[in-house]
């Protein structure tokens, strides 16, 4: 599981060869969105403002207002129009190109929307990351998807098997763990992996914070519906917010390691976030990660508000320590390194700018999936033990056949939870809950 299971940001530059496909300079590189939120309609912006011939060419959403939304946004956006008033080359009705017939609702409008596309821009909630890149990857496609990449095993397993399609056939897949396109860890990791604090023996990664938010039942709306609107609070579709955020610094831990777990034990619960909105996921984790050589990374994430927060990562080595604030210390505390802040570019815009170069160049650059999809089992197994209260192998865990997902995606289709008389959902119970 360490060395190369790590290839990401980058390190794969090859060309494609006779199959490849460069663009030429009046072609645009045509892109269709898969999932239209905040995060969906950002990485359509920061896709459009890179430097390449793109034109957005197709939309789908479950839901129809929130295709609309984000259109209007994307449309709207001061940057887009900004740039394109200042470079003639930047026409932003050419970029934006989205006819009515290309706007896509419902579960399956995805298929049509890729089917239009070079490369597609995966954003939907986690839960159906697997169906969508499978669809991608099948249908030769380039592919920019948001973490986590799944929300149970069976998913992940999916994911690492179609990311050795995506190599055999030489197509770049970015994910969204910018941590990997951002200057000072990318500066950091280097000296770690050079050996400037030795073995590192211990780590400790954070995201505690106040929370996301909820959104009302509104009158007539199927519990499928609600769920999907509500996609945060259950697990099919969210993986809980250790697996939906907390990724980002269990990835760097596992980043600096060269490495993933291969056990764990944690504790969680429901302490503050208890309302029937909060569906079932926990408010707060704390897990023990063990890596092969007995080093522990003690991770700790929290969705409470009021209390202390703090986002980010430490390691402690032979020689020294490191955070992600671009600092490596001696034993001492006396600091040897310090990323000094040279305008280093936005990482979210960084990605696509290096993966829309990539594609129009023809070349194969990018295989982000298989630790993606590693991290996000990481995330996973966190989960595993602070609502089972086990201490769990990774092996077991990623061997699991307990799959999360309803039978069928319908608006009238039972979601794998539903809640009881007075509106309630079952939450895990340490001690209780089976997860393998």
């Amino acid at each position: 599981m360490k060395g190369s299971a790590l290839a990401v940001g980058g390190i794969l530059a090859s060309n494609l060869g006779a199959s490849a496909h460069v663009f030429g300079k009046d072609e645009p590189i045509k892109i269709a969105t898969i999932g239209c939120g905040g995060r969906g309609t950002g990485a359509t912006v920061q896709a459009l403002s890179t430097d390449q011939n793109l034109q957005l060419v197709a939309m789908c959403d479950a839901f129809r207002d929130r295709l609309d939304n984000s259109y209007n946004n994307i449309t709207s956006n001061k940057d887009l129009q900004t740039k394109a008033e200042s470079d003639k080359k930047f026409a932003l009705k050419k970029r934006i190109n989205v006819p009515e017939e290309h706007k896509f609702v419902g579960f399956d409008g995805y298929k049509k929307a890729i089917d239009l596309a070079d490369v597609v821009i995966i954003a939907t909630p986690p839960g159906f990351r697997p169906i969508h890149f499978e669809y991608a990857i099948d249908n030769n496609k380039h592919v920019f998807m948001e973490k986590p990449l799944a929300t149970d095993a069976p998913g992940v397993r999916k994911i690492l098997e179609v990311a050795e399609e995506a190599k055999q056939k030489k197509l770049n897949v970015v994910v969204g763990l910018q941590r990997h396109y951002q200057t000072v860890y990318k500066e950091l990791m280097k000296r770690i992996h050079d050996g400037a604090i030795g073995d590192i023996t211990s780590a400790q990664a954070y995201w505690n914070g106040g929370g996301v938010w909820t959104r009302e039942r509104q009158p007539g709306m199927t519990e499928m519906e609600y769920q999907m609107l509500n996609w945060y609070y259950f697990n099919w579709l969210c993986g809980d917010h250790i697996v939906e955020q907390h990724i980002h610094n269990l990835d760097v831990i596992n980043w600096a390691k060269n490495g993933y777990p291969v056990s764990a034990q944690g504790m969680g619960g429901r302490e503050v976030r208890t309302g029937n909105e909060h569906g079932e996921i926990f408010d707060h984790h704390y897990v023990e990660f063990t890596y092969d050589d007995g080093s522990i990374m003690n991770s700790q994430c929290r969705h409470i508000r009021g209390c202390w927060n703090k986002v980010g990562e430490q390691m402690t080595g032979t020689k020294g320590r490191a955070d992600n604030s671009g600092t490596i210390y001696d034993l001492k505390g006396n600091i040897i390194w310090k990323h000094r802040d040279r305008n280093d570019p936005n990482p979210y815009q960084q990605e696509h700018d290096e993966l829309f170069a990539a594609v129009a160049n023809g070349e194969y650059k990018f295989a982000d999936a298989e630790n993606g999809a590693k991290s996000t089992m990481t995330s996973i197994l966190g989960r595993m033990c602070t609502y089972s209260g086990q201490v769990i192998k990774w092996d077991e865990a990623i061997n699991s056949e307990v799959s999360l997902m309803p039978e069928r995606f319908a608006w009238d289709a039972t979601p794998p939870v539903v809640p009881n008389e007075d509106g309630s959902y079952p939450v895990p119970v340490p001690g209780e809950t089976k997860v393998l």
